[in-house]
């Protein structure tokens, strides 16, 4: 699958680095592209896109979803493994579009996911034949953590963020996925979240901001 993922962008028009976010289940691109205004602020020099996932969201039709989940759609392992491989395909040709359109190298790149925004970022960023600059997750965990470490082409740092309050996606994935990346060999930083379930807080996104920057640097 090759056509193109509905996206939006935010910034100046020659920018100098660039940062997609992926958004959870159930929801669109336009869900995170409010974080912008604030990172801005920030990293005015950075261009935000913020693609929808390429499926309608199977229990929620106004939505979107990068993939089923089994225990809430009552969809089985196969139709997600199929969802998982054709949405990776086109996040992949859609994150090689945002390099040549803004003309910048993967080091200039920054994922920032959610949920499962932050598995799609683990599951393709690593699988991309060079590094980009950060991957950045919150309230996410990691795909197939068992094929890591034959699959991965390149080991970009790694920043996860969760609520220990989190009930959609237990607080101990951040552990397990934290675990599974090191012994890859991955650099990982983690922060908890205090008191936040699944979200992400102020303070998380500042955390954030302090891994990315110095990244962009």
């Amino acid at each position: 699958m090759t056509d193109a993922l509905v996206s939006r962008r935010k910034g100046p028009e020659r920018a100098s680095s660039a940062l997609v976010f992926l958004h959870g289940y159930g929801a669109d691109g336009a869900d995170l592209l409010g974080l912008a205004e604030p990172l801005s602020q920030v990293m005015p020099e950075t261009a935000f896109y913020a693609p929808d996932a390429p499926e309608p969201c199977t229990v929620n039709p106004a939505g979107r979803q990068w993939f089923p989940i089994p225990w809430i759609d009552g969809s089985d392992e196969a139709a997600v493994g199929r969802s998982l491989a054709a949405s990776s395909e086109r996040l992949d040709a859609f994150l090689d579009k945002v390099l040549a359109d803004e003309g910048l190298g993967p080091d200039r790149l920054v994922l920032l996911g959610f949920s499962q925004g932050t598995m799609m970022s683990l599951h393709v960023a690593p699988r991309r034949p060079a590094p980009v600059a950060a991957i950045v997750g919150f309230s996410g965990r990691l795909l197939v953590p068992g094929a890591l470490a034959g699959d991965a082409t390149s080991k970009p740092p790694v920043m996860m963020l969760h609520g220990d309050a989190d009930d959609v996606v237990p607080f101990a994935s951040m552990a397990e996925a934290d675990a599974a990346l090191r012994d890859a060999g991955f650099d990982v930083t983690c922060e908890v979240m205090h008191g936040v379930a699944h979200g992400i807080s102020p303070a998380g996104l500042q955390a954030a901001v302090g891994f990315i920057l110095p990244r962009l640097a």
